[in-house]
């Protein structure tokens, strides 16, 4: 079993390795050109070293960020004393311990998601209300909140319908999040698939109007947030809405492109 730890231990620093981006390449490659190596296999192992450390620190970084603090020393005592065969535990107590361990890692980063997602709900309500305020603002019924910014003329969308918008979208503290405007590119969708704060606002736009909408988290992403979303989060949408597509004009297409 300790020879199969040690082979795992290899196969994870290997992977590790195989796993890094440009830009930790970079740094490895910065490092090594200061030092001059014997043979290429004492390169290949070096930059195995220099990446699992990498990696290492990265994740005593995070586990200390859940008040998990451990003494690096002491790991690289425990990795070094089973590579040379003279563990001070046996394989047991190595998955009892792990799994305990692991266990109470879990535990504090629920509960730090939990405290981000209460402390997110409070900044979000301070928002919110103070927005509500603004002038040229609308709130809903279901709490959407929207000004607009171009206004126009001419039909509106249908939840079932699909619609054409370039859009730009960020976090109450201006972190931005996506951009279709970024990518040049406009998205198109049917209404009754996207979050519902979409589907409510974009039903109250015609073609060539600019919106802002201020969509709370129960309109959007909830408390399990999505991506780079965080849990709870309040998100703030420029919206353009370019086309629209009746559903059943689309069904309509889609029926003679099956003929």
């Amino acid at each position: 079993m300790k020879n199969v730890f040690k082979v795992s231990l290899l196969a994870a620093a290997v992977l590790l390795t195989v796993g890094c981006n440009e830009k930790k390449e970079t740094v490895v490659a910065e490092k090594e050109a200061a030092v001059t190596f014997e043979n290429n296999q004492d390169k290949v192992a070096y930059a195995i070293g220099t990446s699992f450390s990498q990696q290492f620190n990265t994740m005593l970084s995070k586990q200390a960020e859940l008040g998990m603090e451990l003494d690096k020393e002491i790991v690289l005592q425990g990795i070094s004393d089973t590579l040379t065969g003279s563990s001070k535990l046996t394989d047991e107590d190595i998955m009892v311990t792990l799994k305990a361990y692991g266990e109470k890692v879990k535990a504090a980063a629920e509960k730090q998601k939990i405290d981000n997602a209460g402390k997110a709900a409070e900044e979000a309500k301070v928002f919110l209300e103070a927005n509500a305020k603004m002038e040229g603002v609308t709130v809903t019924e279901s709490g959407l909140q929207y000004s607009v910014i171009t206004a126009a003329e001419g039909a509106k969308p249908k939840a079932a319908d699909t619609v054409t918008v370039h859009y730009v979208g960020t976090l109450v503290d201006g972190t931005e999040f996506d951009s279709s405007v970024k990518r040049g590119q406009p998205a198109t969708f049917p209404l009754n698939r996207v979050i519902p704060g979409w589907t409510e606002g974009l039903q109250l736009m015609s073609v060539g109007e600019k919106y802002k909408f201020v969509i709370p988290a129960e309109l959007a992403y909830g408390d399990q947030g999505a991506g780079s979303i965080p849990a709870g989060a309040t998100l703030l949408f420029d919206v353009e809405l370019l086309d629209i597509k009746a559903a059943e004009a689309e069904a309509e297409d889609e029926e003679e492109a099956a003929e």
